[in-house]
């Protein structure tokens, strides 16, 4: 049996889910989706905070990530930035990320470096201008 389908339909699935959640979460900070960032934790950002900032990378990166476009530089600023997110919010508040509830953190930050690393695949922007690229 051939596993290259199989594959690529995970691939896409993977991108297009984890896309998708990164995007909510940057559209929960700058647009105020699901009821927005609680009062307790701040409120509507204020324009270039850190928050705001994450928020843009969040929803724009999310995007693209979602698409497929500019996927692996795209990926390799939102692994970073997971890490970060980790490092600075939750493991003040345990070593493990089960004790400071960084597991989200720490996955997406993972899914996106194996990103960075592989691409996203044909069944992408990226994957339709590289064929396209090819044929000329």
């Amino acid at each position: 049996m051939n596993m290259e389908r199989p594959k690529e339909i995970t691939l896409f699935l993977l991108r297009v889910v984890a896309g998708l959640l990164f995007l909510q979460a940057g559209g929960m900070k700058l647009f105020d989706w699901f009821g927005g960032v609680p009062a307790e934790y701040g409120g509507h950002p204020p324009m270039l905070s850190q928050t705001w900032i994450g928020g843009a990378l969040e929803f724009y990166g999310g995007a693209a990530i979602l698409l497929g476009l500019f996927t692996q530089p795209v990926a390799f600023i939102l692994s970073g930035e997971m890490a970060v997110a980790y490092f600075q919010f939750h493991q003040p508040g345990g070593f493990w990320p089960i004790q400071n509830h960084g597991e989200p953190a720490v996955l997406l930050c993972f899914i996106f470096l194996f990103f960075a690393a592989h691409g996203a695949g044909n069944w992408s922007i990226d994957g339709f201008l590289r064929k396209r690229k090819q044929v000329k």
